[in-house]
C-alpha cells in the first residue's frame, strides 16, 4: 500500500530542511533528499544541511522592515530556521546575523536525529510520480532535474544571477586606517570601517570598470537581481553610484578626523571569533585575480588575506504566478509543492518561510486536511500574494518588504511610524491565524514579547 502519510522533500537547504521540520511536526514522516556530498553545486563547499552561500547576514533584525517582521512570525511559529538562526548569531548591528558553521551544524544535527525524518545522500533527477513531493532544490538545482522542473512547470526557466562577497581575515586588516563602529553609533562596534577620501573613491570606481570579469556562457543573458548586484556593475551605472549605495559613508565619522569620509567600505563580522569579516555589499563576478588586486586598494585592505573570494553562479526560479496555486501547489499536479528561492522568492529568510508554508500545506494535503492560509496582512501572507498575484509577464524574484502588504485603511503617519503599525497588524494577524490550525503548529512556542522597535 502506498504510504499517504510520506512526504519526499527534495533539497537539503534552508526551504527543505524548514519543509521537512514543519511536515514532521504535523505528523508526517518525511524522506529528505540531498545530493551533497554526492555533487556540489558551483556555490556550495559543506556537506552540511541548511549552508549559507552568499553571506551570513540574515537582514534587519528590527520591526522597522518587513524581513523583521517576518522572522518574528517564522519565531512565534516554531520555525527550525530562526530557532538555529538565534542560537548561532553573532553581533551585527542592527541585523541579525551568524555563525554560519554554526547555523549550518545546528541545521544538520536537528534533522538528521529527528525521529520522523529519514535523510538521504543521494541526487533526485527524477520527480516521484507518487506521493507528496516538496520540491525544494533552490536556485541551484541540476542539471538533470532543472529538465524534470521545466517539464513540469510546462515553461521555460527564468534565471538571474546571484554573486557572493569576497570573506577576509580579521588578522590582515590594518586598523591603523580602519576603525571599528556601527553606523550612527548603533548596536556597538560591529563593523570594521575603511575610509575613502575622493581621488581613492574616484581611483577605486576607474579600477573596477576597467576590471577583468568572468564572462557569461554565450547562450546566457546576465539578467541581476537588484539587491544582489555585483559591485562592479553598480560602478558601471554611474561615477557616484557606490557612494550613495554599499560605500555611502552617512552615519560614520572617521575618529581620527570627526569627519565623515568621503566613502567608506564596511566588513561584517561573519563568524563567533570575529576571525573573519564579509565586505558588506561586494558581490562580485571579477575574476580572482583582480579581487585581490581592485580590494588590495581600499585603505586597510592593503594586505588583506582573503578566506573566500567572490563568484557568479546561475540562479533559476519558476514562473509562479502562472505555475502555482497561493497553495504553493502546482497547477497541473496538486501533489507538487514548491518551496524557496526556486518558486520565485529572494532571502535566506524568505526561503526559510517557503519551506515552513510548504511543509505545512504538504502535510495538510497528504491527509486531505485544509490549509488555512495566512492572512495578506502578515509577512507569510505577503509573499504568498508575491507568488500568487503577480504579473506572469514580468515576475521577478522579491525580498519581503511593507509595499507587499495592505496598506493601514484610516490612517495618516510618518514612514517610520507606519511601518511599526503594519508590523502590530502582522502579529496580531498572525496569532488569529495559527488559532485557526490545529495541533501541532497550534502548540508552539507561546508568542514572545520582542518589542516592536
Amino acid at each position: 500500500m502506498q504510504d499517504t502519510n510520506r512526504i519526499t522533500i527534495i533539497g537539503g537547504g534552508l526551504a527543505g530542511c524548514e519543509a521537512a521540520w514543519q511536515a514532521a511536526r504535523e505528523g508526517a514522516r518525511v524522506t529528505l533528499y540531498e545530493m551533497k556530498p554526492q555533487r556540489f553545486s558551483p556555490a556550495h563547499h559543506s556537506e552540511k544541511l541548511g549552508e549559507l552561500v552568499c553571506s551570513n547576514s540574515l537582514r534587519g533584525a528590527g520591526m522597522n522592515n518587513a524581513v523583521g517582521c517576518l522572522k518574528e512570525e517564522l519565531r512565534r511559529c516554531g520555525s527550525l530556521f530562526m530557532e538555529a538562526a538565534d542560537a548561532t548569531a553573532v553581533p551585527a548591528g542592527g541585523a541579525l546575523a551568524v555563525d554560519r558553521e554554526a547555523f549550518a551544524a545546528y541545521i544538520t544535527e536537528a534533522i538528521e536525529t529527528h525521529p520522523s525524518i529519514e535523510l538521504r545522500r543521494e541526487e533526485v533527477t527524477a520527480i516521484p510520480s507518487e506521493g507528496t513531493v516538496v520540491i525544494a532544490s533552490g536556485p541551484l538545482a541540476s542539471e538533470d532535474l532543472s529538465v524534470e522542473i521545466a517539464r513540469l512547470t510546462g515553461a521555460e526557466h527564468l534565471y538571474f544571477y546571484d554573486a557572493i562577497a569576497p570573506i577576509v581575515e580579521a588578522d590582515s586588516i590594518d586598523f591603523d586606517r580602519a576603525w571599528r563602529a556601527s553606523r550612527y553609533g548603533k548596536g556597538g562596534d560591529d563593523y570594521v570601517n575603511c575610509p575613502l577620501d575622493r581621488d581613492e573613491y574616484l581611483a577605486f570606481v576607474d579600477a573596477l570598470n576597467r576590471s577583468e570579469k568572468v564572462p557569461a556562457r554565450d547562450f546566457e543573458k546576465m539578467i541581476h537581481f537588484e539587491g544582489c548586484m555585483p559591485i562592479e556593475e553598480m560602478a558601471a551605472r554611474g561615477e557616484m553610484t557606490l557612494a550613495f549605495g554599499p560605500m555611502k559613508p552617512v552615519g560614520l565619522p572617521d575618529p581620527r578626523t570627526g569627519r565623515v569620509p568621503f566613502a567608506v567600505v564596511q566588513l561584517r563580522q561573519e563568524d563567533r571569533h570575529a576571525s573573519l569579516f564579509n565586505i558588506v555589499g561586494f558581490q562580485t563576478k571579477l575574476t580572482y585575480p583582480e579581487q585581490r588586486r581592485i580590494f588590495r586598494t581600499i585603505p586597510g585592505l592593503e594586505k588583506a588575506r582573503f578566506a573566500r573570494l567572490g563568484s557568479v553562479h546561475r540562479n533559476t526560479f519558476i514562473n509562479a504566478p502562472a505555475c502555482l496555486e497561493r497553495t504553493l501547489q502546482l497547477k497541473s499536479d496538486p501533489r507538487i509543492f514548491f518551496a524557496g528561492q526556486l518558486s520565485g522568492v529572494e532571502g535566506y529568510v524568505e526561503s526559510a518561510a517557503g519551506g515552513f508554508l510548504a511543509g505545512l500545506f504538504a502535510a495538510r494535503w497528504s491527509r486531505s486536511e485544509e490549509s488555512p492560509l495566512p492572512p495578506p496582512t502578515t509577512a507569510l501572507g505577503a509573499l504568498l500574494a508575491h507568488l500568487a498575484d503577480s504579473s506572469p509577464e514580468n515576475f521577478q524574484p522579491m525580498n519581503v518588504n511593507y509595499g507587499l502588504f495592505p496598506p493601514l485603511e484610516g490612517r495618516r503617519m510618518k514612514r517610520a511610524l507606519r511601518r511599526l503599525a503594519m508590523a502590530e497588524r502582522a502579529l496580531e494577524s498572525l496569532e488569529s491565524w495559527r488559532r485557526t490550525l490545529a495541533p501541532p503548529v497550534g502548540e508552539s512556542p507561546e508568542a514572545s514579547n520582542t518589542p516592536l522597535r
